[in-house]
């Protein structure tokens, strides 16, 4: 398995944060890898996210799991691989949260394959979640 995390600390509350989450239409609004994105039916586990990066195939993703104001889940499978994505709000204290995103990957082969590519997917998180937040707090 390869794993990464990244947590920041904001004072967005955790409603702000998962209504921008939830949009997933306007998730390129506050993460420059996306060039256009789409999701098959409601912000819920089970559904499908189409993502296409810059310049890049798309890439499908499946939610597996969404706790309304607390995280949500998302998955990719590529060949015997396994990308497992969780982005969760935890409170700090009555004004602080963080955000934490932890990447996972799993299946046959990622102990070799997940440093050679885990670290180009989670490079812009720590951009992409500043814009998150920012955008959260207004």
């Amino acid at each position: 398995m390869w794993e990464y995390e990244h947590s920041i600390e904001t004072s967005a509350t955790p409603e702000a944060i998962w209504r921008l989450w939830a949009d997933v239409e306007n998730w390129g609004a506050w993460n420059a890898e996306i060039e256009k994105i789409e999701i098959s039916g409601p912000f819920a586990a089970g559904s499908r996210i189409t993502m296409t990066p810059p310049g890049d195939d798309p890439i499908l993703l499946r939610i597996a799991e969404a706790v309304e104001g607390e995280l949500f889940v998302d998955e990719a499978v590529f060949g015997d691989l396994l990308l497992r994505t969780t982005h969760r709000v935890d409170r700090i204290d009555h004004h602080r949260n963080r955000v934490v995103y932890r990447m996972e990957i799993t299946g046959k082969g990622a102990e070799e394959v997940g440093p050679q590519i885990g670290p180009g997917i989670t490079a812009d998180w720590p951009d992409t979640m500043a814009s998150l937040v920012e955008l959260a707090r207004r």
